[in-house]
């Protein structure tokens, strides 16, 4: 947790760089594949430190995530396994470092039960984002389905950050680390509940 906390703060403190923006790219686009910290953290600290910019700062939060994301799905599809079916050393060494395998595991079975909205809810909220989009490769998963569903989904959280500070500015700082994981799953689950009562209608 130390080198988390450490991790953390070092992230935050590009937003007091001239190269804060071209870091939050690179977070952005890491985070989607291996950093264990997301690009909310310096994007948030960005947009209140210049308010008028803040969807400038979503929007390039937005271009390193999906990247990254393509990164992550190539890692899946081309360099986790040989041809005989065995792990790498690439894989080995991010079972060991970044994600466990039982996590990858489980990953891989709600792809074959959901597909689109696996992509979607671990873009959207604090899961992590970096083994949906390494299993979406190494499965297989429909590339344009994946990259439809990371763009809605990190579009909707990143943009969702700039506007609220846009709107109220720094107090809404507070609001957004206090309660960011509760309104970010019961906001899936309220997008993805609309969407099964419109199928149930049409």
């Amino acid at each position: 947790m130390n080198v988390v906390k450490r991790l953390y703060d070092w992230v935050l403190s590009w937003s007091e760089s001239k190269w804060g923006v071209l870091a939050l790219f690179l977070i952005a686009f890491a985070e989607s594949s291996f950093f264990p910290v997301p690009p909310d953290v310096l994007l948030i600290a960005l947009c209140i430190g210049a308010t008028k910019r803040s969807f400038y700062f979503a929007a390039i939060c937005l271009l390193g995530s999906i990247l990254g994301a393509v990164g992550g799905y190539g890692l899946g599809y081309f360099l986790w396994q040989t041809p005989s079916g065995e792990h790498t050393a690439i894989a080995d060494f991010f079972f060991n470092h970044v994600f466990s395998e039982e996590s990858f595991n489980q990953v891989a079975e709600l792809y074959n039960k959901y597909n689109f909205w696996v992509i979607f809810t671990a873009g959207f909220t604090p899961l992590p984002y970096k083994i949906f989009t390494i299993t979406g490769g190494l499965f297989h998963i429909d590339f344009i389905m994946f990259l439809i569903a990371s763009i809605i989904s990190r579009g909707l959280r990143f943009f969702l950050f700039a506007a609220l500070i846009w709107k109220f500015g720094g107090p809404i700082k507070v609001f957004i680390d206090k309660y960011f994981n509760i309104l970010a799953i019961a906001f899936t689950l309220l997008l993805i509940g609309s969407f099964v009562l419109v199928g149930y209608l049409v």
